[in-house]
């Protein structure tokens, strides 16, 4: 068994200034995302207005399957025009973890 973990830093639009503005975009986003069959939350920046970080976990049971998801899960991610993908953290985890 397998896991990928990843980690999206997401710039957000300039008129995000609140956080009812800022869930507007990242709702949609985790949305998308969970049609993948991954769990996928908010984990980081809560308090910033223009920054959200995404978390994102997959099981599969070969490493390439879950490479293959997340790899997915960032496309669609980095495809959004409304948002700047600024960096992913990635990380497998196998049985000898």
């Amino acid at each position: 068994m397998y896991t990928e973990t990843a980690v999206f830093d997401l710039l957000l639009p300039s008129d995000s200034r609140s956080l009812k503005q800022k869930r507007s975009y990242v709702r949609p986003i985790l949305a998308m995302l969970k049609k993948y069959e991954v769990s996928a939350a908010e984990v980081g920046f809560h308090d910033l207005h223009g920054r959200a970080q995404i978390g994102v976990a997959v099981v599969a049971a070969e490493p390439a399957q879950a490479r293959a998801v997340i790899d997915t899960c960032e496309n669609q991610v980095a495809g959004r025009p409304e948002i700047e993908l600024l960096s992913v953290k990635r990380r497998l985890h196998g049985d000898d973890d």
